[in-house]
């Protein structure tokens, strides 16, 4: 199974390297990482990724995943990025997301009429393109399959495994892994934050989302 994580300037790496950990180690699975270009691609923090493949020699791919970060908005405004998400979703068996990636996924069309998941700071973008956000850490709807914010990734890997190899190689990569969470704080979800913390990381996103839901709005217009 060719695997592949479409990655842009801006990324949050950890939305995309978490689920690589997994899927990458699925059985008979073989994992890429695709931009652009084949130059290094900065992401949100100190980790600069370089890729495997651009858009002109990437393998056909049997699941592709879309990962978030705040250079969502430059990548909703790329037309050879939504171009070859678009091409190649069409033959995809996976079309899946974490985090903000789902609304990457609902520029070029691919959540119309679908129950979506994505990022609890973006999720009223969702209905932009037609979808339904369910409030759900990892949300399955036909072949996509869409993750919440960052960390959710590693549910998301875990329960596209499962989906596709079965309950027992998941719990067997959840043992091998040592996922086994268990924070020493829990604000993890707007439910379960405080309303102080609630007000004040809802602050931080404030730009960004309108950033993010101008570039929707262009996309969708063009």
């Amino acid at each position: 199974m060719n695997v592949g994580f479409l990655i842009f300037p801006g990324v949050t790496q950890l939305d995309f390297t978490g689920p690589l950990q997994f899927l990458g180690r699925m059985p008979d699975a073989a994992a890429c990482v695709i931009a652009k270009t084949k130059d290094p691609v900065p992401s949100d923090s100190a980790l600069t990724i370089l890729p495997s493949h651009d858009f002109a020699d990437a393998p056909t791919l049997d699941l592709i995943c879309v990962p978030g970060g705040f250079g969502i908005p430059d990548a909703i405004g790329d037309a050879a990025t939504r171009t070859y998400l678009r091409k190649t979703a069409e033959t995809a068996s996976y079309v899946t997301s974490v985090c903000t990636g789902a609304l990457l996924l609902g520029s070029v069309g691919l959540l119309e009429g679908k129950r979506a998941t994505t990022h609890w700071a973006y999720t009223s973008l969702l209905a932009m393109f037609g979808a339904t956000h369910v409030d759900q850490r990892v949300v399955q709807d036909g072949n996509t399959f869409t993750g919440g914010g960052v960390t959710a990734g590693i549910d998301f890997a875990l329960t596209l495994i499962e989906a596709i190899h079965g309950r027992p190689v998941a719990e067997a990569m959840q043992l091998g892994f040592e996922y086994d969470p268990h924070p020493p704080v829990q604000s993890g979800h707007p439910r379960l934050a405080s309303p102080e913390t609630l007000t004040h990381v809802s602050s931080v996103y404030t730009d960004q989302i309108d950033r993010t839901r101008a570039a929707i709005t262009s996309a969708l217009d063009g």
